[in-house]
C-alpha cells in the first residue's frame, strides 16, 4: 500500500463510470480471461466502448439479473474472470440467492459492480436507491465488500480484483467524486485510512460521507474538539485492528455511512469492537425507502451530511 493523501480535496471532472470503462478495457487487452457482462446498461456505465473493441469479452445478458450472475458462474468455471455491473439493488438484492450459492457457495470468482450507491443514485428514485445492498452483501461467506472514495481508488482497486478468486462486491457512485488521493496512490484490501488524525474523537466513513466526515472535523475544530478521519474502504473485511487503535485513542467513534445503518458501516463497526469498551453512534439511513430528488436534497432529508455528523458528536462526546 502505496497512500497519498491530498492536503484538500479537489474536485474533479473525471467520473468513476468513466474510470471503469477506461480501466476495464485495459484489463482487457492484457488479459483475455477478463469478460465483462452488463445488464443493458452500457449506455449509463460507458461500457459502448469496452463492448465495440473487445466484442468476444463483452456480453449484454440484458435486464436479466439472475441469469447474469448464472452466466458468470459458467465463465468462471472455464476459468475466466467475470466482471458484472448493474445499479447496487440488483447487483445484490434481485439476483442474491443466485450470488450466494452460484459464486459464493460454488467458491467461484465474481467481480460485482454496483452503481449508483445510496442517495447517489437521485431521480432513479426509491426502487433504484440501494440502502441494503452493503448489508447483503456481507452476508455471503468469504465474500469482500468494498465502496469506493474516489475515481484514484476505484482504477487501483479494479487492477488489484482483476488477479484475485472469490466474490468481490464493489458500490460505486457512477458520476464524479472529490478526489482525495494523489494519481499514484495504491490502496491495501482490508486497511482503512487515516485521511486526518485526531484525538477527541474519530469519524469513520466511507463513499460520499467522507467528504461530509472533513467538513465534519473543520466544523468541530471551529469549537475545539478535534476529530480524526478514517476512510473504511473494505466494510468486510474490516480493520479491527485500526478501530481498536482508535477507540484506544479517542473517546467516541462516530461511523457516516449513504447506507441503512442495520448491516451497513456501522454494524460491520460495531461487530468489529463488540469486546472493546468503546461509545459508537452511527450517522446513516434510519430503516427507510428511497425516494425521488435530488442528491443534495436525499442527502439533507436522510441525515446524511456534515451538521449531521457535528451532530452526533456533539451530543455522544
Amino acid at each position: 500500500m502505496s497512500v497519498h493523501i491530498l492536503d484538500t480535496a479537489i474536485q474533479s471532472s473525471q467520473e468513476l463510470r468513466s474510470t471503469y470503462a477506461e480501466t476495464l478495457g485495459e484489463l482487457i487487452a492484457e488479459n483475455k480471461k477478463i469478460v465483462a457482462l452488463e445488464a443493458d446498461l452500457m449506455g449509463a456505465i460507458k461500457t459502448k466502448s469496452v463492448q465495440d473493441a473487445y466484442p468476444n469479452n463483452f456480453v449484454n445478458c440484458g435486464i436479466m439479473e439472475a441469469n447474469m450472475v448464472g452466466v458468470a458462474s459458467g465463465l468462471s468455471v472455464r476459468g475466466f474472470t467475470p466482471f458484472m455491473h448493474t445499479f447496487g439493488p440488483f447487483a445484490t438484492r434481485r439476483c442474491f440467492d443466485q450470488l450466494f450459492l452460484s459464486i459464493g457457495y460454488s467458491k467461484l470468482t465474481l467481480k460485482v459492480i454496483g452503481s449508483d450507491a445510496g442517495v447517489s443514485a437521485a431521480h432513479n428514485g426509491g426502487t433504484h436507491m440501494p440502502f441494503e445492498d452493503l448489508g447483503l452483501a456481507r452476508l455471503i461467506p468469504n465474500s469482500t465488500v468494498l465502496e469506493m472514495s474516489d475515481h484514484i481508488m476505484f482504477k487501483d482497486i479494479l487492477k488489484q480484483v482483476s488477479s484475485l478468486p472469490g466474490l468481490h462486491y464493489i458500490r460505486m457512485v457512477r458520476k464524479a467524486m472529490d478526489q482525495l488521493y494523489r494519481e499514484d496512490s495504491t490502496f491495501e484490501i482490508g486497511k482503512g485510512i487515516v485521511l486526518r488524525d485526531g484525538s477527541d474523537c474519530t469519524i469513520i466513513a466511507t463513499g460520499i460521507m467522507l467528504i461530509e466526515a472533513i467538513k465534519a472535523r473543520e466544523l468541530l475544530a471551529s469549537e475545539g474538539i478535534s476529530a480524526a478521519v478514517i476512510d473504511m474502504f473494505t466494510i468486510k473485511p474490516i480493520d479491527q485492528k485500526l478501530l481498536i487503535e482508535y477507540a484506544k485513542k479517542t473517546k467516541l467513534l462516530v461511523t457516516a455511512e449513504n447506507h441503512n445503518i442495520i448491516g451497513g458501516l456501522g454494524s460491520s463497526v460495531l461487530e468489529a469492537l463488540a469486546l472493546e469498551q468503546v461509545r459508537v453512534a452511527r450517522v446513516g439511513v434510519l430503516d427507510r425507502f428511497g425516494q425521488v430528488g435530488t442528491q443534495d436534497f436525499l442527502q439533507e432529508e436522510y441525515n446524511l451530511t456534515a451538521l449531521d455528523i457535528v451532530k452526533a458528536v456533539k451530543e455522544n462526546l
